[in-house]
């Protein structure tokens, strides 16, 4: 039962019956190793073994997508659009693939994958045309405009991120990638991917 967030303010119940606190609670009541203890001593034989990885995890992702929000907000750029210019820059030049491809790569609905597009194509980041290869295919293209937004976008993105990870060294990076690859893939594989 991992759980991603306590509330400023709310007890783990340890020395006060239960009661919620009118101050905040400490990080240490917050921790995952306290809220695992905490069930433990409250419920023993409670299943806690996912609590200290699930809940920073979802600490984490918090963290960071808040960190990320702001950055996109200030280069002009929103989450949907970045994800799409990025799949372009990154196929390579010329900067194109077809609506299909593009579902697979982002891992979104064709549906999806239509309204940003569309939406990119309005503000003069992509193209549209046909696939010269046929089969009804559309071809999205970066525009200039597009490059340029998506090269600021991508610098400023993955820079402050490379800051927010500095904590801890390359080893460290290295291994937990390893770790969190190997756990994805599990989970994957299990429960099928993200929707």
């Amino acid at each position: 039962m991992a759980e991603p967030t306590e509330g400023a303010g709310s007890g783990d119940g340890s020395g006060s019956g239960g009661r919620v606190s009118d101050s905040p609670a400490s990080p240490d009541s917050r921790s995952a190793a306290a809220i695992a203890a905490a069930w433990q001593r409250e419920r023993p034989g409670t299943p806690t073994d996912s609590i200290e990885i699930v809940t920073p995890v979802w600490q984490l992702a918090k963290l960071f997508a808040d960190d990320r929000n702001r950055v996109l907000r200030a280069a002009g750029i929103d989450a949907a659009t970045l994800d799409l210019l990025a799949v372009l820059r990154r196929a390579g030049a010329p900067y194109e693939l077809t609506t299909r491809e593009l579902t697979r790569r982002t891992l979104v609905t064709a549906g999806a994958i239509s309204q940003r597009v569309a939406r990119a194509e309005r503000e003069g980041l992509v193209r549209r045309s046909p696939d010269p290869a046929g089969a009804r295919a559309v071809l999205v293209t970066l525009t200039p405009d597009g490059h340029a937004l998506i090269e600021r976008s991508v610098d400023a993105v993955l820079g402050r991120e490379a800051e927010l990870v500095t904590g801890l060294s390359p080893t460290e990076r290295t291994a937990l990638a390893g770790l969190l690859d190997r756990l994805l893939a599990d989970l994957r594989g299990r429960i099928g991917p993200a929707d």
